[in-house]
């Protein structure tokens, strides 16, 4: 196995768009798979749900919303190890996002001159829904990440949709979560016809206005497709990080790092940043071995993704000349993660613009953002870091511009504004400042 090295000056241009596009192209490539899928549950509803759980997950689905009955003995199988576990990070992620809802003001105005005010309120949005992914296995963290924020941001209609298990049923710690945060109408259905579902409602799941959470390269590939009738989000596909290294950082914990993203699957993007050559050297001569060491099928997952070659995987080290340019890369980039390991990593954040989260330090690893440290591991990918952020209560609420003017404030701006009325060709705007009785 040999570990994906570039040093990026001497790296081609192809090879430079593939590793900075990462999934992106797989994306692109599954929207013609996607849209008959989202044809048939805009046409059949929950037929086509229970056809799709069938089909992808071998499931077969009497009742696609989650029952009363499963609710009341969700927990009841658990391990009182991970029930302790889901509280404390579902507690630690709740007092952040009760933290984050103490900054965002109802209501306010501001008198802009004598007479005019404006301002602005907050509401939440009436309906979202959230797809919590299962793929390879079960996220009950990615329903916490999402349903917290909702809830404390006062959402009203929240529909959780999820894959089902063999057994046509949910994964016991996802409706445990979901009970734990107080949302109670979770739905049997995943990927792509889950979305869909969301977007035109069926039978069972309620339409919504806007989706939130992570996915596949199908989930993306919906959600971008149906942008037009629902919000869509921020994207959120498939896994990746930088991890951005100096000399100062430990070299084998370093390598862990790595791999803590990569193990997501074949898709994910999993990059050590650095511009020290013997770092470089040794997490390429050591990460095999680490890599050999896990279970299946994480050891083939870690394997396609740092050594799986070119146009093959989006995982490796990228070697430069400094940590300037170490920094300049992770800007391009806009990672979904990045871990900085660098001496004096602080002084470095007002560099680094553009990344869902940073975490820093050796004692920071991205495992702890992920579950516990109460920050939202719902990010963007794929380069959205440049424009959107993290996940929040903000994702769940939406402004409205408040003005009032009195007749003081009236005149002092009907002549400027009809001016501009009259340059710009809008005669009615200009009239009705003209003819108002006042």
């Amino acid at each position: 196995m040999k570990i994906n090295l570039y040093r990026w000056d001497q790296v081609d241009a192809t090879t430079k768009n593939r590793i900075m596009r990462r999934a992106q192209a797989d994306i692109d490539s599954v929207c013609k798979i996607v849209q008959p899928i989202i044809d048939d549950v805009r046409e059949n509803g929950d037929d086509a749900l229970r056809r799709y759980a069938a089909k992808f997950e071998g499931a077969s689905i009497t009742n696609i919303k989650a029952s009363a009955e499963e609710f009341a003995k969700a927990g009841d199988g658990l391990d009182e190890t991970l029930k302790a576990a889901i509280q404390k990070c579902v507690a630690n992620v709740k007092k952040f996002h009760v933290e984050q809802m103490k900054h965002v003001p109802p209501r306010w105005m501001v008198e802009i001159e004598p007479g005019v005010h404006a301002g602005e309120q907050v509401s939440a949005i009436d309906s979202v829904g959230l797809y919590v992914p299962r793929g390879k296995g079960a996220f009950p963290s990615a329903l916490y990440m999402l349903a917290v924020p909702a809830v404390i941001a006062g959402v009203e209609n929240i529909a959780i949709v999820t894959p089902p298990t063999p057994d046509g049923g949910i994964d016991e710690a996802t409706l445990y979560t979901a009970k734990l945060c107080g949302v109670e109408n979770v739905y049997k259905c995943g990927g792509a016809q889950g979305i869909a579902a969301l977007a035109y409602g069926t039978q069972s799941v309620p339409k919504v206005k806007k989706v939130l959470g992570p996915g596949s390269p199908y989930v993306a590939a919906a959600k971008r497709i149906l942008s037009d009738i629902m919000d869509p989000g921020m994207p959120a596909g498939p896994s990746e990080s930088i991890v951005l290294a100096d000399e100062t950082a430990d070299f084998d914990n370093t390598i862990l790092d790595i791999l803590n993203e990569g193990e997501h699957g074949m898709d994910s993007g999993a990059l050590l940043v650095t511009h020290d050559e013997n770092l470089a050297q040794y997490v390429a001569q050591n990460m095999p071995d680490v890599i050999n060491s896990l279970p299946q099928p994480h050891r083939d997952i870690c394997a396609h993704v740092m050594a799986g070659g070119e146009n093959e995987s989006y995982g490796g080290i990228i070697l430069t000349n400094s940590l300037e340019e170490s920094i300049a890369f992770s800007n391009e980039y806009a990672p979904e993660h990045l871990h900085l390991k660098i001496k004096d990593g602080d002084n470095y954040l007002d560099a680094l613009k553009h990344a869902g989260e940073i975490l820093i330090g050796e004692y920071t690893p991205s495992s702890l953002g992920n579950y516990g440290i109460g920050v939202n591991h719902v990010l963007p990918t794929g380069g959205w870091a440049h424009t959107y952020s993290c996940t929040s209560v903000w994702d769940f609420l939406k402004r409205t511009s408040i003005s009032r003017c009195d007749k003081q404030g009236f005149d002092s701006l009907k002549d400027p504004v009809a001016t501009m009325t009259d340059y710009e060709g809008f005669p009615a705007h200009g009239e009705v400042l003209r003819r108002r009785k006042v």
